[in-house]
Order: C-alpha cells, then structure tokens, then sequence
C-alpha cells in the first residue's frame, strides 16, 4: 500500500533567511525538530530522547526548500520536505511541510505533531 502525500501550511513573522536556517542545518534542527541532530555529507542522523532516525538529505536549495527521505521508509517515493514561500503581496513568510502518511488516522496523527513541532519552531524564532 502507497502513501498519500499531503501538505500543512504555517505562517511564519520571520525571514526566510532565520527560517532557513532552522530548517535546513543540524544546529537548526536541533532546536526545534530534534533533541541532536549530525550530519555527515548527505546523511542526516536525528535523536529523540531514547530513539534515532536516519534521513537522506534529496535536494534543497538556499532560502527556498529542503527535502529529505527517511532511510528506514519502506517506500521510495515519500519524503518530507521544507518550504518556504513569501506571499508577493503582503510579503508574508510561509512554511510549507510536505509529507506522506498511509490512512487518515495515522494523517491525522503527524499533523498533531507537526503543529507541536511548528509551535517549539515558533518559541525559538518569535514568529
């Protein structure tokens, strides 16, 4: 069975660059994602208090997106991905997270955490 992908969007009083930042660099990441966060090269090692998970970073590009794979995913085409869009009009910074989930409830259950996750991202930009 494939997941199906879905998309959440927060709005964010930051600059795309503080945002960035947050989004795409071990330190970053490690502020608001993750308890620790190392990188070595295009491999992505995160840890949560008694756990650990492997991602491939698939591509970014500065102050636009970052997209990663989780290694222990079973199927090759899901990602999670960061991206930040400015509203032309009012100029208003936008963090898209693209993910994948394979029914409603586990859908469901990755939004909880997301907004969670989003609000600590928040707490550290005061955005």
């Amino acid at each position: 069975m494939a997941k199906e992908k879905y998309t959440i969007e927060y709005s964010f009083k930051s600059s795309p660059k503080i945002l960035y930042n947050r989004i795409s660099t071990p330190s970053g990441l490690s502020e608001w994602f993750a308890d620790d966060v190392n990188s070595r090269g295009n491999i992505f090692t995160f840890f949560w208090e008694q756990s650990e998970q492997t991602a491939k970073l698939l591509g970014k590009k500065d102050q636009k997106y970052i997209r990663f794979h989780w290694l222990d995913d079973e199927d090759d085409n899901s990602y999670f991905e960061f991206k930040i869009s400015i509203n032309e009009l009012t100029g208003d910074t936008a963090l898209i997270i693209t993910d994948f989930a394979y029914d409603e409830d586990e859908r469901e259950d990755a939004i909880e955490l997301w907004d969670q996750q989003i609000q600590d991202l928040r707490n550290v930009i005061g955005g």
